[in-house]
């Protein structure tokens, strides 16, 4: 009998100890341990385990209504703050994966082939990915030990995701007949890119012969030139393109932060899938390929059009139903 509770002590002795290791935060004395204590009182391994939720399976026979529509959202917002934290940027997510190789970027330069730019049609190398958010440069000079210039060269500037403030999507409106279901799947995002005005202006040393050949530049939208250099206007321009369902494999795993609740668990695919953002349609499908830009020149007149189209949407979908 006394073996009996001698083991008996012995076995719980061992899953105290083995409890206390397993939990160094709760730990008040220091405890020698190859990786480092654990920043709380629990790890959050939720996140980095998950996986995509596939879409339900459409039938091209059972989709009854499409309409893709082009929107934009503006980190600056309030509701999009999020996508701008420095604990978490979505332009600091894609572009690890991109750089990283886990993540494919497309050109978004239109052809003949892909007028719109955004089909998906070529691949961007890592460095032509760079490259496309502008060509920025540091004149660096070399000094010898008397304090003199014996070389300089131009350097490129470090890539900075504080300049990325709105973002692109492209998405379809499927009604499928089969779920009596109206909803949106996103197809695409892109990062949009704001040409710097003393680039364009020439404030930076471009030459008028430069200045005359922007308009030669098919992925800055809406550039005018003339005389004046104070007249010339630019449009952000899509950087490249990014596979939505491809990505949904990076977003899952990566944490959004919460300005209310740090356990919200909410991930970057989440907060696509569940639409956490605020955004404005910049263009519908029509058989002109026209963006709003393109016929209305208000820009408080473009929201209104916007909303116009938004507000289409949502009475096709109430116009299914009888009550």
């Amino acid at each position: 009998m006394n073996r009996y509770y001698s083991f008996l002590a012995l076995m719980l002795l061992g899953t105290a100890a083995m409890a206390q290791q397993e939990n160094l935060s709760n730990s008040t004395t220091p405890i020698e341990v190859e990786e480092p204590p654990v920043d709380g009182y629990y790890v959050k391994s939720d996140i980095l385990d998950r996986e995509v939720v596939p879409y339900a399976n459409i039938r091209p026979t059972d989709v009854a209504y499409v309409k893709r529509v082009w929107r934009e959202f503006d980190l600056r917002e309030k509701m999009n703050l999020i996508y701008a934290s420095p604990k978490s940027r979505l332009i600091d997510v894609i572009m690890e994966a991109v750089m990283a190789g886990e993540l494919t970027a497309y050109d978004p330069t239109p052809t003949p082939d892909d007028p719109t730019g955004d089909s998906f049609k070529t691949r961007l190398s890592p460095d032509q990915v760079m490259g496309r958010f502008g060509s920025d440069s540091t004149l660096v000079e070399e000094y010898d030990a008397e304090g003199n210039v014996i070389a300089s060269r131009f350097e490129a500037t470090a890539f900075n995701p504080d300049d990325v403030v709105r973002f692109r999507i492209k998405e379809d409106w499927i009604f499928d007949k089969q779920r009596s279901v109206f909803e949106p799947r996103i197809i695409g995002i892109a990062p949009l890119v704001t040409p710097k005005m003393d680039e364009i202006t020439g404030d930076s040393g471009v030459s008028d012969d430069a200045l005359a050949g922007l308009d030669q530049v098919p992925e800055i939208e809406g550039l005018t030139t003339g005389n004046d250099a104070a007249a010339i206007a630019a449009d952000a321009y899509p950087a490249f393109w990014i596979y939505f369902p491809e990505a949904r494999h990076i977003f899952v795993n990566k944490e959004v932060a919460s300005r209310h609740n740090d356990a919200t668990g909410l991930s970057y695919d989440d907060v696509f899938i569940k639409r956490l953002f605020a955004s404005y349609i910049v263009k519908q499908s029509n058989p002109e390929d026209l963006r709003i830009r393109d016929y209305v020149d208000n820009g408080i007149d473009r929201l209104y059009e916007a909303e116009r189209i938004k507000k289409e949407l949502v009475d096709f979908e109430q116009d299914l139903w009888s009550y």
